[in-house]
């Protein structure tokens, strides 16, 4: 393919906030490193987003968030990534164990109700696939599977395209006197004490709250200076008689809208809050021109013993339909001391994503 890289500085035509100059610049100030390239070659050519992180001992890894956004036949992707790794190599430190990749490429299935069906689905048939020298990853940096809401519709239509529970909770939020708020930075502690409480319930990790308040006023930052590509990100908050039920954070750039994060109380869950502040986001993100909403993350099938079985029927219940990426590969640079972190990297994923969530109860909606 004969590829060509080549530092870049400048615009951002990123359709992706992961691939955006804002994500990299806030991933900055996180202990990540980014570098913008562009990509020549006689069959592709474009811009992507790499993150390099440290690590101990002097070593490092590069990572790219579903990038390249290049267009590359499915036969030719595996061939694409390794040549694009070795093209990577003079620019990144001579200890870089590897270079992982998060590919933007999906293949998409509609959202049915047969549910004996959906159980049962060969989802790795439709998912995109590579192979050596590539490996695959430990663990998933980003959710490979996710939902996608069509925002083109009028309001009634994606509404009709809902599983009918679904309208009805959304109603049956308002009915009940659910109020939801769409604010910011400002009631940021209201959202971060449902984050703790959620995390305490799921056994889930989360970040301090200095960093969502960062992802917050360096939006409102670049916003405010008329940087070109920066994200709108916005907190809606339910609330019911003055006490905050649910939370939700919610990223809008260009045609995307991306559903972030999401929290809950344990108090007044009869009331739906999650529905009424998923719709509401939806109606924000359509009324400033997004014309898809991700709501960013699922388990690949609907299998009640997965023990995020419950957010896979609350998300694929506002309809649309289903992604399957490829999830994480690598292409190793070192492969002896890629192998030692790898395997390092598989015990901690075994701890944390299933034996720790195993432990739990099954989730529930909205969180």
């Amino acid at each position: 393919m004969s590829l060509r890289v080549s530092l870049l500085d400048g615009s951002d035509s990123s359709a992706t906030f992961l691939q955006s100059a804002f994500w990299g610049d806030f991933k900055s100030e996180y202990g990540w490193r980014p570098l913008r390239f562009s990509i020549q070659g006689a069959s592709a050519h474009g811009a992507f987003l790499l993150l390099v992180r440290r690590l101990p001992a002097g070593y490092c890894f590069a990572y790219s968030p579903h990038g390249p956004e290049v267009e590359v036949p499915e036969t030719e992707r595996t061939a694409f990534l390794a040549e694009l790794s070795e093209a990577l190599r003079p620019f990144l430190p001579p200890r870089c164990l590897f270079v992982r990749f998060d590919p933007p490429w999906y293949a998409a299935e509609a959202i049915g109700w047969d549910e004996e069906r959906a159980g049962s689905r060969e989802v790795e048939s439709l998912r995109p696939r590579l192979s050596q020298p590539l490996r695959r990853a430990a663990a998933d940096v980003q959710p490979p599977d996710t939902v996608f809401v069509d925002l083109r519709p009028d309001e009634a239509a994606i509404l009709a395209a809902m599983k009918s529970k679904w309208r009805y909770n959304v109603r049956l939020a308002e009915k009940k006197g659910v109020v939801v708020e769409e604010t910011g930075l400002g009631s940021l502690h209201d959202f971060y004490a449902l984050y703790r409480e959620t995390a305490r319930r799921d056994r889930i990790a989360l970040h301090p709250e200095a960093y969502y308040s960062r992802l917050f006023s360096l939006a409102a930052e670049r916003r405010a200076s008329g940087v070109p590509g920066t994200p709108d990100i916005r907190l809606f908050i339910a609330r019911h008689e003055g006490l905050a039920l649910a939370a939700i954070v919610t990223l809008y750039r260009g045609a995307e809208a991306v559903y972030l994060y999401g929290a809950s109380s344990d108090e007044k869950r009869n009331l739906m809050p999650a529905y009424a502040l998923q719709w509401s986001a939806m109606r924000a993100a359509k009324a400033v021109g997004c014309s898809r909403y991700d709501l960013f993350g699922i388990p690949p099938t609907d299998d009640p013993g997965h023990p995020m079985a419950g957010l896979y029927r609350f998300k694929t219940g506002f309809g649309g339909e289903i992604a399957h990426r490829a999830g994480s590969w690598d292409y190793p640079l070192m492969p002896f001391a890629y192998a030692c972190f790898r395997a390092a990297e598989s015990a901690r994923a075994w701890w944390f994503k299933d034996f720790k969530k195993r432990l739990k109860r099954p989730a529930r909606a909205g969180n």
